[in-house]
């Protein structure tokens, strides 16, 4: 079943974030953890997942993508660390 969600991946604690959109979050996060995706995650190793929030609606995926992306780093450091303060990998989770 897709299910359109945000997300962020990470090299590490406090390390590069990457924030994105997608309809399927297993699957996309398993593309990013794989390296099939080029671009930032490829670049920097983003394979952890370490924040998601599932969304009603793509459209209101991408509206809550846009405003996590326009927002500081701060604020995106304690969106993960309310969510996740170990800064775990989430993948397991979510794809069992």
């Amino acid at each position: 079943m897709k299910l359109p969600a945000v997300y962020i991946m990470a090299n590490g604690r406090n390390g590069t974030l990457y924030t994105g959109v997608t309809s399927n979050l297993v699957q996309r996060s398993w593309q990013h953890r794989e390296g099939v995706v080029e671009g930032l995650t490829k670049r920097y190793g983003c394979k952890l997942l370490v924040w998601y929030e599932n969304g009603g609606s793509i459209d209101g995926a991408i509206a809550r993508e846009e405003q996590i992306k326009g927002g500081s780093r701060a604020k995106k450091l304690a969106l993960i660390e309310s969510m996740n303060p170990d800064w775990r990998d989430l993948y397991d989770e979510i794809a069992s």
